[in-house]
């Protein structure tokens, strides 16, 4: 009997091809746990991430002779995973309003391994709610997030308080989080 874990995962895809039943099984003890880990360190929800991670793997085993990757398995089975949960957020109305704008990106087949949405389309959006802010906020935010100053270095900046300097500063994050939505916003915050 082989030893399939001494393959590569391009060795298990081919073999996977050829129904090889076993193959299927190594690639599955190969990512199982860390396609969950993933989909629940994005999703917080414990049954979802299980049947996110399922559902790719029952699609994978139901489509194995029609797979032909141009990136390596790992990546495609992350950028599967994350179209899910984006499909997930999505049907929860989270990202309603982004997706319903045209701004987003989805192809399963390109060269980068982790990311479905372009960063310059997030990016855009982004910019465009800081230019929505208000004057004085957006000024504050600026000079936070962009130029990396100090709440107090702001206020004295500024001639304003530090505490006038914190509230409009959680007024400008709770304008991105509604504007953008939590998924947008969270895939910026933390550079996903």
């Amino acid at each position: 009997m082989a030893n399939y874990n001494a393959f590569t995962d391009s060795e298990l895809i081919l073999l996977l091809k050829e129904d090889n039943d076993a193959a299927f099984r190594e690639i599955y003890l190969r990512y199982d746990k860390l396609l969950y880990l993933y989909a629940y360190k994005k999703l917080r929800n414990k049954e979802e991430a299980k049947d996110v991670v399922q559902d790719v793997f029952t699609w994978l085993l139901n489509n194995r002779n029609e797979i032909h990757l141009k990136v390596s398995l790992s990546g495609y089975l992350y950028k599967a995973v994350l179209h899910k949960i984006f499909d997930i957020f999505k049907h929860k109305g989270i990202i309603k309003k982004y997706a319903e704008s045209g701004e987003h990106y989805v192809e399963l087949n390109s060269a980068e391994t982790d990311y479905l949405i372009r960063e310059k389309d997030i990016k855009a959006l982004i910019e465009r709610e800081i230019a929505a802010m208000p004057p004085k906020m957006r000024e504050i935010y600026i000079l936070k997030r962009k130029n990396y100053l100090s709440t107090k270095e702001i206020a004295l900046q500024l001639g304003v308080s530090e505490h006038t300097v914190s509230t409009q500063l959680k007024r400008a994050m709770k304008h991105l989080r509604i504007k953008l939505g939590l998924v947008v916003y969270l895939l910026w915050i933390f550079k996903i």
